[in-house]
């Protein structure tokens, strides 16, 4: 069974977005080992590149050095039926797990970026963070879905 590392700055806070994350990780036990990792967010201090360069710090060293995918707005953008066969491929080139990279409120490090074999954008307009982690959630689940050839996605 393939491990998603889910690799988060900041807390979902809002019940409603927890809700939402809880279900889809309940869902995405028969087909994966969700491990959800939620690391602080940097305060602003003096500069936004400190704090850009502070969470890429903490990313870096939490990454496991499998397939890692940056989700970033100049990233590709792809089709669920192509994300879903990204995922089923990566067992079959010798990925056993999954790092799945959220950045903070104001991205994510270049060094993190680099760190990634796949930059990922899920659309041009931008999302609240706790929200976009439910929305990174679902399709996570209609990937393996559509992988599994299991009726959800229309």
């Amino acid at each position: 069974m393939m491990r998603v590392n889910l690799l988060c700055v900041g807390r979902c806070k809002e019940r409603y977005l927890q809700q939402g994350c809880a279900e889809y990780a309940k869902r995405l036990q028969a087909f994966c080992k969700l491990n959800v990792i939620e690391l602080p967010e940097e305060r602003l201090h003096d500069s936004i590149d400190e704090v850009i360069r502070g969470e890429g710090d903490r990313l870096l060293a939490k990454m496991s050095g499998s397939y890692a995918i940056a989700l970033c707005v100049e990233g590709r953008q792809m089709s669920s039926p192509a994300f879903a066969e990204l995922l089923s491929g990566l067992p079959l080139s010798g990925h056993s797990s999954l790092d799945l990279v959220i950045g903070g409120s104001y991205g994510l490090d270049e060094r993190v970026k680099a760190a990634c074999q796949l930059r990922l954008s899920v659309s041009e307009m931008t999302f609240p963070h706790q929200l976009f982690r439910v929305m990174l959630l679902e399709q996570l689940y209609r990937a393996f879905c559509i992988g599994g050839n299991i009726k959800y996605h229309k």
